[in-house]
């Protein structure tokens, strides 16, 4: 069976979630705080630990402290808009 919770970038197609929101997210992220769990639209929340961890790409980037200086946002903004927000 599908999945039918929605990604994070289908919330963002949708615009119930910011480039604002998406930004702190990945901001967070390169921060260091994958503790945080972000507030979505209509009641979804995202676990950004889990957003990253499934994305083989993004912890790769994001673990290489020699990345191009654009890869770690892109790879975790990539990360957060394929990951899939949960209803809360």
């Amino acid at each position: 069976m599908a999945d039918s919770s929605p990604t994070v970038g289908e919330h963002f197609a949708a615009k119930t979630v910011t480039d604002e929101q998406v930004s702190a997210l990945v901001d967070a992220v390169l921060a260091g705080r994958l503790d945080d769990r972000a507030e979505l639209a209509e009641g979804y929340v995202l676990d950004v630990a889990a957003a990253v961890k499934a994305s083989a790409f993004a912890t790769s980037v994001l673990r290489d402290k020699t990345s191009m200086p654009g890869a770690r946002p892109n790879a975790a903004r990539t990360a957060i808009l394929l990951a899939r927000a949960q209803k809360e």
